[in-house]
């Protein structure tokens, strides 16, 4: 009977949230509109949402989008595959080797403040202009994050959880896979969030200035033709598949972790 209740309460704060969606997209567009119309920029400086749509239908016909988004998000898996086994492995060594992890650890928190664009002329010197150059800057990009982010999780586990799981018997790698892990999850799914959404950035960012595909390249032909519409086009893809990864992906997996440990309070 609760179970029902609370199903029914969920997806009525669903259907609420895709309505206020609706509504916001609505106002926005409308807004947009009225701002075409009065003409308070040049046509060719803000186009209205109709030329967009007509630039989102030619880049989707031509292939082009469909082509761009499989790329882009091909090199973002692979490199984000790359970042999080690398990221993952150097936070337990760091955990293991306490001098280690405590140099690396400001080493990496000055390295996570480096903007991801400024890896781009390092990776055109270093390796060129390829995919590999625009791996290494998405690998670059976010690896910091989940290197302090998997340190940081597993430091601030409480003793106590340890300590009561050696009393009974838990130790070496049944202590890790049972205790640390679980417990360390609800902040580590924070850190890996933060690390896609760099990911993100630096792929876009280096698409732009080193690939002839992808929806950075889509972008920054728009940019080169004087396409406004294109580019606002490129623009919405981009936010709207970032959006959908994070909150169809990354944020159902926290939700989830969250209610499992019971941290979930604002429900």
């Amino acid at each position: 009977m609760i179970q029902n209740i609370i199903s029914k309460k969920n997806s009525f704060a669903n259907l609420d949230d895709a309505a206020n969606v609706v509504l916001s997209l609505a106002v926005f567009i409308g807004v947009w509109q009225l701002v075409f119309m009065l003409g308070i920029w040049p046509k060719i400086a803000l186009p209205s949402p109709l030329i967009v749509a007509e630039s989102f239908a030619k880049i989707i016909l031509n292939h082009t989008l469909l082509q761009g988004v499989g790329v882009t998000l091909g090199r973002l898996l692979v490199g984000f595959a790359i970042s999080f086994t690398l990221g993952m492995l150097i936070g337990f060594t760091m955990i293991r080797f306490k001098g280690f992890g405590k140099t690396l650890n400001s080493f990496s928190a000055g390295l996570l403040s480096f903007p991801s664009i400024a890896w781009v002329p390092f990776s055109i010197l270093l390796i060129g202009f390829n995919d590999l150059g625009i791996l290494f800057v998405v690998i670059m990009s976010s690896i910091f994050s989940i290197m302090i982010s998997t340190y940081g999780s597993i430091r601030n586990i409480p003793p106590i959880y340890l300590d009561a799981a050696r009393n009974m018997g838990a130790k070496g790698l049944s202590l890790f896979s049972h205790v640390t892990i679980p417990a360390a999850a609800p902040s580590l799914i924070v850190g890996i969030r933060q690390a896609w959404s760099f990911a993100w950035h630096a792929i876009i960012g280096a698409e732009i200035l080193m690939s002839i595909v992808g929806l950075g390249h889509i972008l920054s032909v728009g940019r080169e033709f004087l396409d406004m519409g294109q580019v606002i086009a490129s623009m919405i893809t981009i936010f709207t598949i970032g959006l959908l990864a994070d909150r169809l992906l990354l944020f159902k997996l926290e939700e989830k972790v969250r209610r499992k440990w019971g941290l979930d309070y604002h429900r």
